[in-house]
């Protein structure tokens, strides 16, 4: 497994294995790996000869700077992960690397609309960081494809449309999201979870599968049975942060047109916001 470091070198690299006819699947990360990161490189050796993960944890997509130098950095577990698992190459640049002219300065990619809904307009900018810094480590990989968990649901759906309105040539392959036993999702901020909080985290899901069902038989209900999930929630130990019920196609409101639903979750246990996300099919 090489470790490379520098954009140039990467570059070379990709163009020799390209010449000798390899087809490149492409994972990127921030680190801090665990079994769903895993997962995501599994997939994608299913369907190509070289296996390239990105570590970079970016600035670009942070409002907060204390998440941003709190966020754990565990580049050599990351790595002995990456090589168990048969990973070709590492690529774990810098942010001086990535953004040699600062953020301000940074030309930046943004997909309109389902950028400022939900998370993004929570968390204005985000989103435009992430666009910008996976189409920046496409150019860099030239990747055949590249996955995606789905238990980032809007990031997947923003990087979809990013892919296709730009011509990109490269597949996306989504990949479910990885549970714990527990129903949990797995996460790398599970790890900071306290012992008590972790008996309460499988909650989340649990209310989460209960509202989609309810949600199955009755959409036009979709605000009343939103406060009821809430408040379930709320009354578990969780802090609500939001619920939405929508288009998994749009991430607009669901309308007589719609197929599916997505039923997306965010909460906070403690001082830890989890996140998870499930599509189900409306009755006709």
């Amino acid at each position: 497994m090489k470790v490379i470091e520098d954009p140039k070198q990467l570059r070379n690299e990709i163009k020799k294995l390209k010449q000798q006819g390899a087809n490149i699947g492409f994972v990127p990360t921030m680190g801090n790996l665990h079994q769903g990161h895993l997962t995501l490189v599994k997939e994608a050796q299913q369907h190509t000869s070289i296996s390239v993960v990105s570590i970079f944890v970016n600035p670009m997509q942070f409002n907060n700077k204390n998440d941003l130098d709190n966020y754990p950095k565990t580049l050599a577990e990351d790595c002995a992960k990456l090589e168990q698992a048969g990973v070709d190459i590492v690529f774990t640049p810098t942010a001086e690397v990535i953004y040699p002219n600062g953020l301000a300065e940074q030309t930046f990619v943004e997909v309109p609309g389902i950028s400022d809904s939900l998370e993004g307009e929570l968390r204005p900018g985000h989103f435009r960081g992430v666009s910008t810094i996976v189409a920046k480590l496409f150019n860099l990989v030239q990747p055949d494809l590249a996955c995606f968990g789905e238990k980032d649901f809007q990031q997947l759906t923003i990087i979809k449309k990013m892919v296709i309105d730009l011509a990109m040539p490269i597949e996306i392959i989504p990949v479910a999201t990885v549970r714990e036993t527990s129903g949990l999702a797995m996460s790398s901020r599970n790890n900071k979870l306290s012992s008590s909080e972790k008996e309460i985290a499988p909650k989340l899901s649990e209310v989460m599968n209960e509202l989609a069902s309810k949600v199955q038989s009755a959409p036009q209900e979709c605000k009343q049975l939103i406060k009821d999930a809430s408040h379930t929630l709320d009354d578990s130990g969780f802090k609500t942060d939001e619920i939405h019920v929508v288009d998994p196609l749009t991430l607009a409101p669901l309308n007589k047109d719609s197929k599916q639903a997505v039923v997306l979750m965010a909460a906070f246990l403690g001082e830890t916001r989890l996140i998870d996300n499930v599509v189900v099919d409306l009755h006709p």
